[in-house]
C-alpha cells in the first residue's frame, strides 16, 4: 500500500496524473481492485488523494484517474457545494488520514451550475433542497457575469476556483496543512468526451497554475 504520509503532494498529484492519463488513452490497469488489495485495505486506509467532486454520474473517480481501493477518499456532492459535513469529511481525509492531496473536480456541462445560471437571469429559484444547492453556487455565476464572461466553461472554472477559495478560507485545518507544506489543493475541470482532466488552480502545489481568464 502506498504510504500518503511520506508522499509530497507534489508526488500524490502526479500519481493522479499518471492514471488520467492512462484512463484517457484506453490502457487502463484497474490497479488495486483485487482480493489482495481488499484484504490488505480492511485494517486501515491510507489513500493518497481526497477527491471532491461534482456527484454527475459521469464523474466516477476510481474509474476516471484509473485508481483503486484505498487509494481516493471520496466526497461529491451536486455541483461540489460545500457544507459543514463535506467540510468535515475533507479535514478528516487531512488531518487524521494524512492524505496530501485535495482535489476539487469539476466538469463541463454541470448541471448544477447551468441550473444556477438559468434561475440568477430568470431572477427565480428551485424548489425543495435544490435550492439549496442553487444558492451555493450563484456566487460563482454573479463573480463570472461580473468579470463578462458568457462561454460556459469559464463559468466552470469559475466555481471550481470559488470552491478552492472557499475551502481555503473556511477550513483553518486545510489551510494551515497547505501552509505547512504537508497537503496542497488543486481545481481540475474533467471533459466529458475527451476524459481529460485540466489543471484551473492551486494552492500549494509545485507546479504553475493557469492565469484566471
Amino acid at each position: 500500500m502506498t504510504d500518503a504520509a511520506h508522499l509530497t503532494p507534489t508526488a500524490a498529484f502526479e500519481m493522479l496524473l499518471a492514471g488520467n492519463g492512462r484512463f484517457v488513452a484506453g490502457s487502463p490497469r484497474h490497479p488495486n481492485q483485487d482480493a489482495a488489495r481488499r484484504a490488505q485495505t480492511a485494517p486501515s486506509q491510507a489513500p493518497f488523494a481526497v477527491l471532491f467532486g461534482c456527484s454527475d454520474s459521469r464523474l466516477a473517480a476510481e474509474i476516471i484517474f484509473d485508481q483503486g481501493l484505498g487509494d481516493l477518499f471520496v466526497v461529491r456532492t451536486a455541483g461540489h457545494v460545500l457544507g459543514p459535513e463535506v467540510l468535515g469529511s475533507i479535514e478528516y481525509g487531512v488531518t487524521v488520514l494524512g492524505t496530501p492531496l485535495v482535489v476539487v473536480l469539476g466538469h463541463d456541462s454541470c448541471g448544477a451550475v447551468a441550473a444556477t445560471r438559468e434561475a440568477v437571469a430568470a431572477g427565480t429559484t428551485a424548489d425543495g433542497f435544490v435550492r439549496d444547492v442553487i444558492e451555493r453556487v450563484t456566487p460563482s455565476v454573479l463573480a463570472a457575469n461580473a468579470a463578462g464572461h458568457t462561454d460556459n466553461a469559464d463559468f466552470i472554472d469559475e466555481h471550481i476556483r470559488h470552491t478552492v477559495a472557499l475551502l481555503m478560507d473556511r477550513s483553518n485545518a486545510l489551510s494551515a496543512a497547505v501552509t505547512a507544506g504537508r497537503a496542497a489543493v488543486v481545481g481540475l475541470s474533467y471533459r466529458l468526451v475527451d476524459g481529460t482532466a485540466h489543471v484551473v488552480t492551486t494552492r500549494g502545489l509545485d507546479i504553475p497554475a493557469p492565469a484566471a481568464a
